[in-house]
C-alpha cells in the first residue's frame, strides 16, 4: 500500500467509511459467489450475474429494486466462492449474454421477458463474457483451455442462434476482458506481467507488454485517452498508454487481492478493491495517466469485484449475497 493509502487507512482505524447493504430478492444472506459486475445501458440496470444461483439479476441504481433472469439452473451447497455458476454477462443488441460454470454454455436471454433465446455449449470453462458491437460477436475467456471462444450472433427470422465462429489463442491467460469498440481492440491479461492487444477483426494478438504486475488480474479502459488499468494481485493498480506501445505510466497500491477493477469516465475515478483487506481504494486519473489516491473505503471479506455506475460504485458481498452500494462525491 502507499503512504498515502496508508494514511488514510490510518485516519479511519476507528471505522473506514461503509456502503449500503443492497439485498437481492430471494437470497436471504448465503454465501452464493460473484465475479463478474456490469451495466446495461439501453436498460439503465446493473447487471449482476449471481454465482450458485444460476440467475442474473438485473438491478435499478436508483431504487435497488432488483430481479433475476432464470438462466441456469442452480447449484446446491454453501461455500461455492466464485468458480461455480453464473458469473459473467454481458449486453448487447437487446440481449443478455451469459455464462455458466457448471454447464459450460453459453445463454442469449431476453431481459424483459427472460426467455432464452439461444444456447450453445462452449470448449471450455468460461470466465469473462463479453458483447463485441462492432462485428456482432459474443468472446468467451476460457483461462484453463488458453482461449477466448468467439460466437456469432445469427438471426433467420424471429430464431435466433449463436454459432461458434472462431478464437484467439492467449499464452498463459486470458484474464479479465475489455473492449475498445471504436479502436477495433480488445484487451487480455496472462495471469502474470504481461498485457495483449488483440484485433478484434482479425482475432489475433498484435501486441504484448510488461504491466507491472506478479500477478496480473482485472482490467479498465479509458477509451477517450487510451489509458489501460490493470489491476494486480497483489496489491496495487497500474496505468498503460495503449497509444503509446503499452507505455507504463504511473503505479498505485491498494489493498491485497485486488482481481475485478472499474472506472468512471465521467469522474475520472479508477476503483480497485482489496478482497484479502476487506478494503476499496479510489484513486483520480489524471490527463497523462498519473493515479492518485482518494479515499479507502471498508467492503466485506472476499469482496473482490465492482462496477461503477452515475456517481456510485456497487462491490459484490459474496458471503453474503448481497451488494454494497457506495456515493462516491
Amino acid at each position: 500500500m502507499t503512504a498515502a493509502l496508508a494514511a488514510l487507512a490510518v485516519s479511519g482505524c476507528a471505522g473506514l467509511p461503509v456502503g449500503t447493504a443492497v439485498p437481492l430478492a430471494g437470497i436471504s444472506g448465503e454465501e452464493i459467489g460473484f465475479d463478474d459486475l456490469g451495466v446495461d445501458a439501453s436498460l439503465g440496470k446493473l447487471l449482476v450475474p449471481c454465482g450458485r444461483t444460476g440467475a442474473v439479476y438485473l438491478l435499478d441504481p436508483e431504487t435497488g429494486e432488483n430481479a433475476p433472469l432464470r438462466a441456469f439452473p442452480s447449484v446446491s451447497g454453501r461455500g461455492q466462492g466464485h468458480d461455480t455458476g453464473v458469473t459473467s454477462a454481458d449486453s448487447g443488441m437487446g440481449l443478455v449474454f451469459a455464462s455458466d460454470r457448471n454447464t459450460r454454455s453459453l445463454k442469449a436471454l431476453d431481459p424483459r421477458s427472460g426467455r432464452v433465446e439461444a444456447a450453445v455449449a462452449l470448449n471450455g470453462k468460461p470466465d469473462y463474457v463479453r458483447f463485441v458491437d462492432p462485428t456482432h460477436e459474443i468472446w468467451v475467456t476460457e483461462p484453463k483451455s488458453r482461449q477466448i471462444e468467439i460466437f456469432s450472433i445469427v438471426r433467420l427470422g424471429k430464431a435466433l442462434s449463436l454459432m461458434r465462429s472462431g478464437a484467439v489463442q492467449v499464452p498463459g491467460g486470458p484474464e479479465s476482458l475489455v473492449i475498445d469498440p471504436e479502436r477495433g481492440i480488445a484487451f487480455t491479461n496472462s495471469w502474470k506481467e504481461t498485457s495483449f492487444e488483440i484485433s478484434l477483426s482479425g482475432r489475433r494478438i498484435i501486441a504484448r507488454w510488461r504491466n507491472g504486475c506478479a500477478k496480473s488480474r482485472g482490467l479498465a479502459l479509458d477509451e477517450a485517452d487510451g489509458f489501460l488499468f490493470v489491476g494486480c494481485g497483489e496489491g496495487k493498480a497500474t496505468t498503460l498508454d495503449v497509444l503509446h506501445g503499452g507505455k507504463p505510466l504511473s503505479s498505485m497500491g491498494s489493498g491485497r487481492g485486488v482481481d475485478i477493477i472499474a472506472y468512471d469516465p465521467g469522474l475520472r475515478h479508477l476503483y480497485v478493491p482489496g478482497a484479502e483487506d476487506s478494503t476499496l481504494a479510489v484513486a483520480s486519473v489524471g490527463r497523462r495517466g498519473n493515479l492518485t489516491p482518494l479515499r479507502m473505503f471498508q467492503t466485506a471479506p472476499g469482496a473482490h469485484c465492482v462496477v461503477a455506475h452515475g456517481r456510485r460504485f456497487w462491490v459484490c458481498d459474496p458471503r453474503r449475497g448481497r451488494l454494497l452500494r457506495f456515493d462516491d462525491r
